[in-house]
This record gives structure tokens, C-alpha cells and sequence, in this order.
């Protein structure tokens, strides 16, 4: 096998896995929750577009949103492309790889097919590192595959212009230049600062602590919405799987923010940091209580409405609990000093 010397790693999420794998092998060293909190990537938003059939909610910034704010914060520059003609796209890769450029590529995670099959789901917001290349097959650095592996030309082809929602259209990128040196401390603040906006600012009544308590009020209908118990017992499961299996880390991200405040404690000798690390980590249980409860009544078809009454009462709980402590961080980090 003919690859560039790249250091694999497993990671909890494709986008700040790929990102921090990238910037590791340009000699810049950012843990996957220090991208994830530099870039305020917590979140959470809950919508329903005419088109769809059930709502839907998010945990996370939209994809490529995260490097594009590393790009910004830290003053890395990012070479970008996208594409409409599939053979420069092909070409294009094979000659950066020649050069001895890893590539950051966004993919449809179904055509990733040395995952198992029953693992693979269309997803087009996939990302995987292309390091090299052994006839037509293309050498992977993958996050969520626990070793160096290969994928066919065709295969890479087909994930990179998928068709449908967030369209990949051949997007790849690499560090194309890195600041030699830049505030992290100060960086961190931001972050946070950007983070609990986002949380408590924003006025709009989908996004935010106001869409948590949004998705409390409305899933209470959700089985009005459902066409039989099979397709409720499916929606009801996915929460656990968009707050569990999605590459969130576990429980929608709130575990990884919470290593990302450790993290900054421990870098900036904080102790308030600290203390609120560990109040988000309390956060994180208690949506994986969420995600239990969700599988189980999902799976025991256990949906009579004083169920999703009990489930709307939790959620609402947790939209409390992120009031407050988004409130408590953000007063918190304007005290410190840098």
C-alpha cells in the first residue's frame, strides 16, 4: 500500500476528526473538543419544513461550519474546491496526493463500503482524509474506522457527487498556510462567548434554549403526524440516534463541550472552567436518560400519550438546565482575564 505517512486516529465526529487529523499532520496540534468549542459548535435546533413528514432537530452547527470558523479564529487559510466536472475532480485529487497532500474530502457515507452494510446510511455530510493512492483504489483515513483502509475509485466518485440535501459536489480542502503562532486562551473565550449567543441570543423561537423548549411542546403531536405504530416507533427511535450514533460523542455533543471546558481549565488553570466542565458533563447524562427512554418506549412500542407527556417533560427539563448553565458560562467567562 502507497500512502503520505499520516497519523490515523479514531474520532467521535467526522468534521472536527478530519480537521484535527489535517491540522495535526501540518504540525498544528488542536484536540478534536478544542475545534469543536473554538468554533462554537454546540448547539441545538428544532424545525419543520413543509416537506417534511416529522420534524427534525439538530445538536450542531451546520456541517462545514466548524472549519469555517477555525479558518476565522485561528487565521488558518483553507484551500477550497468544488466541482462540476466529476474527471478534473478525480484529477485535481490524484495531483495533490502526488504532491504529498492529504485531502480532506466530503462524501456520501454510503458509498463508504468498507463499513459494514448494515451500518452504512445515505448521509452526505461525511468527511474522510484521501492520503494516498494503489492503482485505482484510494487509500482512507477514516474517524470512524479503526484503521487504514481502501475504496475504489468508482466508490469515491459516486460519495463525492451524490445527489439530494447538502450535495458534496466534489468538496475537498486542505491547510494551505498556518499562523505561526495565535491567543488560544483568547480563542477559547470566543468560543464560549459566540456559544451561549447562540444558545440564549438568538431570537428566534426554533434554535437555542427556546428550540430545546420548542421540541418539549411539540413532540406531544408527533403521533398525530405518524402514518402507524411502526413509522412513530421509528421517528421516537431516531432521538437516540441523533443524539447518540450521529457522531455527536454521546448525548448530542454536551459530553464533548464538556471536555472542551476541561480541557481550557486545565490549559488556563481555571477552576471555575472546571467546575462548569463538570455541570455540562451532568448536562450530558441526563440527554442520555432522554436517549434510553426514547430507544425503550421506540422499541416496545410503548407510545400512548402519557409516554411522549413524560418525554416532553424531560426535554423540558433539559432546556431549563441549559438556560442556566449557558447563562452561568457566559457571565462566568466575562470575568476571566487574559
Amino acid at each position: 500500500m502507497s500512502f503520505i505517512h499520516y497519523e490515523h486516529k479514531m474520532a467521535a465526529h467526522c468534521e472536527t476528526g478530519t480537521l484535527s487529523g489535517l491540522l495535526h499532520f501540518n504540525g498544528l496540534e488542536l484536540t478534536e473538543p478544542m475545534i469543536f468549542g473554538i468554533a462554537n459548535g454546540i448547539f441545538f435546533g428544532y424545525f419543520k419544513l413543509p416537506m417534511m413528514i416529522f420534524p427534525a432537530f439538530i445538536v450542531r452547527i451546520r456541517p462545514g461550519e466548524i472549519r469555517k470558523n477555525i479558518e476565522k479564529r485561528v487565521g488558518i487559510k483553507f484551500h477550497i474546491f468544488k466541482y462540476r466536472d466529476q474527471h478534473k475532480a478525480q484529477i485535481d485529487l490524484d495531483n495533490l496526493l502526488a504532491r504529498g497532500i492529504p485531502v480532506a474530502v466530503q462524501v456520501d457515507f454510503f458509498y463508504m463500503d468498507y463499513l459494514p452494510a448494515w451500518y452504512r446510511v445515505h448521509n452526505n455530510v461525511h468527511f474522510i482524509t484521501i492520503i494516498g493512492k494503489e492503482d485505482d483504489k484510494y487509500v482512507i483515513s477514516d474517524c470512524y474506522y479503526p484503521e487504514i483502509t481502501k475504496l475504489d475509485a468508482e466508490s469515491l466518485r459516486k460519495g463525492r457527487f451524490a445527489g439530494g440535501t447538502s450535495a458534496p459536489k466534489g468538496f475537498m480542502y486542505y491547510p494551505e498556510s498556518i499562523p505561526k503562532s495565535f491567543d488560544l486562551p483568547k480563542l477559547i473565550v470566543k468560543g464560549i462567548e459566540k456559544a451561549c449567543y447562540n444558545m440564549l441570543k438568538i431570537p428566534l423561537p426554533i434554535v437555542g434554549v427556546k428550540g430545546i423548549r420548542r421540541f418539549s411542546k411539540k413532540v406531544v403531536e408527533w403521533p398525530g403526524l405518524a402514518r402507524d405504530i411502526d413509522h412513530l416507533s421509528h421517528e421516537v427511535m431516531k432521538i437516540n440516534v441523533l443524539l447518540e450514533d450521529q457522531g455527536t460523542g454521546g448525548a448530542g455533543f454536551r459530553f464533548m463541550y464538556a471536555t472542551f471546558l476541561r480541557q481550557s481549565a486545565e490549559l488556563m488553570k481555571n477552576d471555575g472552567l472546571m467546575d462548569l466542565s463538570a455541570k455540562m458533563m451532568k448536562i450530558g447524562d441526563d440527554w442520555r436518560e432522554i436517549s434510553v427512554f426514547a430507544a425503550r418506549i421506540g422499541k416496545n412500542r410503548d407510545l400512548g400519550a402519557d409516554r411522549f407527556a413524560e418525554l416532553s417533560n424531560m426535554i423540558m427539563d433539559r432546556a431549563d438546565a441549559e438556560e442556566q448553565f449557558f447563562n452561568e458560562l457566559y457571565k462566568f467567562v466575562k470575568t476571566i482575564k487574559l
